[in-house]
């Protein structure tokens, strides 16, 4: 979550098992997290013996959430560590779009369409 809120920017909210008096995994284990912003998302730990969720065939979309410039930076910052399948960059249909997977697996698409 802590690369997420340096991506995108936000306020960062971390709740620890402990935080929330449950035994079900390691005290210092994030139990719930959350980043509000221009960008929200919200994650856990899995727990000891839980299987951790692994997305396949699912992109996740930037489509027009920000400024160019914005997007540009957040795919930047997305491709670190990670694996650009697409620069962000014009596209013969006028939009300006990309796909990155990131270091943590997650595929992204980033885009939007030209100022009128």
């Amino acid at each position: 979550m802590n690369f997420y809120a340096d991506v995108f920017g936000g306020e960062l909210s971390l709740h620890t098992y402990e935080d929330f008096g449950r035994s079900d995994g390691p005290p210092e284990a994030v139990a719930h997290g959350v980043l509000n912003g221009v960008v929200a998302l919200a994650g856990s730990d899995a727990t000891e013996g839980q299987t951790t969720v692994r997305l396949e065939g699912i992109m996740l979309s930037l489509l027009g959430t920000a400024e160019p410039a914005v997007l540009h930076e957040w795919f930047d910052k997305l491709s670190v560590d990670g694996s650009v399948l697409d620069p962000l960059s014009p596209k013969p249909w006028g939009a300006s779009d990309g796909q990155v997977i990131d270091r943590h697996g997650l595929h992204w698409l980033v885009g939007y369409e030209p100022a009128t």
